[in-house]
């Protein structure tokens, strides 16, 4: 019998698995990878993931019956993918399951900036319903430049489309047909930026795209402009980003995740070892941007609806299943 190992893993979701992976031998832990000790897991034959958890080659050396590696996750830049590949190890991920749910967080994201939903909740907290210095702008007649055109930058260009905005879209990979559909146009990086009133990203994070956004490419956007990032936080320059919104060269960012996001998360363990310096100064800055009141956080929360959760489970069993019998499903080291 097999044994799966999953990690960052809640009570509900563990009943789920159960109930479908009956012929297997099942150990769950809430805690990243990095947290349990390698004792707890050391037989399994397959570990399964979320994105807080490092899978190092470390890691991977010390697991001799590992055969399968599935992140419950699109990106995979969390596992030393060149480690399992030299081991014969396969690696899995879930490349679709909330087109539409973090489009729609997206726009959640955009409105309550050109909206200042955020601000009048607070105001209203407060017992203060004034609605000065509340005054926002329709996205109607604006222009949306999405860089990333996959399958959720397509589903924002989509929704964009009924809002009616014009979409510009900046991708390597250029489909006429689509573009034609759903009526967006393909422009450059640099045309996106000095076009667009809203950026919005779905880009994949890796060494190309690491702070895709930077000092450089904020420069070229239009003052007043807005980012949104529901993506990876390494595609942004956080210090960038900081001195940006700071200057008022940029009217807002909406930030589903943020370069660091782990040390949040951490935070009051990083604090009482002070060898950790860079985790802190990483901590204090992003404390300085969620202070402002024109940028909203989301920390991580973009793809958490039950019905994507519930996805994301099912092609993680899936990939579970298919894999074991030789049939190669959503690998992404071959």
């Amino acid at each position: 019998m097999n044994t799966i190992a999953f990690f960052e893993i809640k009570g509900w979701e563990q009943k789920y698995v159960q109930s479908r992976l009956k012929d297997f031998n099942l150990k769950f832990f809430e805690e990243e990878i990095e947290k349990v000790p390698i004792s707890k897991y050391k037989d399994a034959d397959i570990i399964s993931v979320f994105i807080y958890s490092n899978v190092t080659a470390k890691i991977i050396n010390q697991l001799s019956k590992l055969k399968i590696i599935t992140t419950r996750s699109t990106g995979y830049d969390h596992i030393d993918l060149e480690t399992a590949k030299k081991k014969k190890i396969v690696v899995a991920n879930v490349p679709t399951y909330g087109d539409n749910t973090v489009a729609e967080h997206t726009f959640a994201l955009i409105l309550s900036l050109s909206r200042h939903v955020h601000k009048s909740y607070v105001r209203t907290t407060k017992q203060n319903f004034s609605i000065e210095g509340l005054t926002g702008f329709d996205l109607k007649g604006k222009t949306i430049g999405i860089i990333g055109g996959g399958h959720i930058g397509l589903h924002v260009a989509k929704i964009a489309k009924g809002f009616g905005m014009k979409v510009l879209v900046f991708d390597i990979v250029k489909d006429k047909f689509l573009s034609e559909v759903i009526g967006f146009e393909y422009a450059t990086m640099e045309e996106l930026l000095k076009n667009s009133d809203i950026v919005s990203l779905h880009a994949p994070y890796n060494k190309h795209t690491h702070h895709l956004i930077n000092k450089e490419t904020l420069a070229l956007m239009k003052k007043g402009s807005i980012l949104i990032n529901t993506a990876r936080g390494g595609l942004v320059d956080t210090d960038a980003l900081y001195e940006a919104l700071k200057s008022k060269k940029l009217g807002g960012a909406g930030l589903d995740v943020i370069e660091g996001e782990e040390n949040i998360l951490e935070e009051k363990d990083i604090i009482h070892h002070s060898e950790n310096l860079d985790k802190m100064k990483d901590i204090v800055r992003n404390h300085e941007i969620f202070q402002m009141d024109n940028v909203v956080f989301t920390l991580h929360n973009a793809f958490n609806s039950q019905e994507a959760l519930e996805r994301i489970l099912d092609t993680t069993i899936k990939n579970i299943n298919r894999n074991l019998n030789s049939n190669s499903y959503n690998q992404v080291n071959n």
